[in-house]
């Protein structure tokens, strides 16, 4: 083909495609479509032509047609904002919500905030997000109504289906452990634990009015507490490839008194919390040479936030008894939110995404201490204590 012929093809492509957008302006779309199907079957078809091809059909009523068309331009552009509104507003109006909700979550990773875009555009994206959040629910209402008539009982079956249900509707997130130095494969991803699980808590617990007469005079004193946030630095310096992911609102508003740290035992807190640490007899405390046990009152001041994070090692749980606790203090893991109540203990896997916040008006403390994740075999808790011994004890020859 010569060089002015093709000029002269080119030239009808866009004569045909000025004259399909006349038409669809028009409302012939009819003759829109015509004209914007010749430069299809002519193979110079480009995004623009298949998104003028897409809004004819619609025009025209022929919603499948148009899912035809828009897809031409997802299968080369899958991340094409107004291929991906258009197919998911097509699917709605043929019935196919389920498929339409996947175009809908898509847009909203593409453009997660429409806060700077044109109007028009933002607009668009606004009422996509309000159909989505409507598919959504009506997909819940749905499974919710279809597993009830199978026997499912939101306060009585299985809380781990409910918590399945929940996932897959959407109403929580997906969360899984996420250590930051070590991995023990095959542990279960459980935010916080069955007490049932651990009959020495009772013992602990029962030791609380004892442990705020030896916090007391410390907590007073306010000399014995320095910031958490240093201490889990100088951890992290031991592993490979891990860094201090906390966040506070100021590190002066979480601060630790050590009673046990680094498995040593420290003076003269340690002396002066007898009850405190007698309540742990029997405690299956975490013990790594150079590491572990740690045992600690935590405080946190008013107003203070302790930013979403993960810990170190899930071949460990970690323990809390609320010993000061004003209202208005909460302690999330991953999907559940709970409140401190003075004297009781809770045990959670702190690899999980969790944060706090104290929103009240005085101080928050709680004992902390660690302990072997209980799944562990006697065999297994030997060699990960021998082995996070090695990896402090470690210096690289320079």
């Amino acid at each position: 083909m010569t060089a002015k012929g093709f000029a002269m093809n080119a030239a009808a492509m866009e004569a045909a495609g000025n004259a399909g957008m006349q038409a669809l302006r028009a409302g012939d779309f009819a003759t829109a479509i015509a004209k914007f199907q010749s430069i299809v079957e002519a193979g110079a078809a480009d995004t623009a032509v298949w998104l003028a091809l897409s809004m004819a059909y619609q025009a025209a009523g022929d919603r499948q047609a148009e899912v035809s068309a828009v897809t031409h331009i997802l299968d080369q552009d899958p991340d094409n904002i107004r291929a991906n509104l258009i197919k998911a507003d097509a699917l709605v109006a043929l019935g196919h919500r389920r498929a339409a909700m996947g175009f809908y979550a898509h847009l909203e990773v593409l453009v997660p905030d429409t806060q700077g875009l044109p109007p028009q555009i933002a607009a668009e994206l606004k009422r996509a997000r309000e159909t989505h959040a409507k598919l959504k629910q009506g997909l819940s209402d749905y499974l919710q109504a279809e597993v009830e008539k199978a026997g499912f009982h939101p306060a009585r079956s299985s809380r781990r289906f409910r918590d399945s249900l929940d996932i897959l509707t959407g109403r929580k997130q997906r969360y899984v452990p996420t250590p930051r130095a070590y991995f023990f494969p095959e542990l279960p991803a459980i935010e916080f634990y069955d007490r049932a699980r651990f009959a020495w808590l009772d013992q602990v617990e029962a030791a609380t009015e004892d442990m705020v007469s030896e916090l007391m005079p410390i907590l007073e004193e306010g000399t014995h507490f320095g910031p958490y946030i240093e201490v889990e630095a100088e951890k992290s310096a031991h592993f490979v490839g891990s860094g201090t992911k906390e966040a506070v609102s100021s590190v002066e508003d979480w601060t630790a008194a050590y009673l046990i740290r680094d498995g040593k035992r420290q003076s003269p807190l340690a002396e002066r919390c007898p009850k405190t640490l007698a309540a742990l007899d029997g405690v299956p405390l975490e013990a790594i040479e150079g590491r572990a046990p740690f045992v600690l009152f935590s405080k946190l001041t008013p107003g203070a936030w302790i930013a979403p994070h993960t810990g170190f090692l899930n071949s460990r749980l970690v323990c809390h008894l609320p010993l000061l606790v004003p209202d208005g203090c909460w302690f999330r893991v991953g999907n559940q939110v709970r409140l401190w109540e003075r004297g009781k203990a809770w045990v959670f896997d702190d690899t999980i995404e969790h944060e706090a916040r104290n929103q009240g008006t005085g101080t928050r403390v709680v004992l902390i201490f660690n302990i072997w994740h209980p799944d562990l075999t006697e065999e297994e808790r030997h060699l990960v204590a021998a082995l996070l011994a090695a990896v402090e004890s470690f210096e690289p020859v320079t």
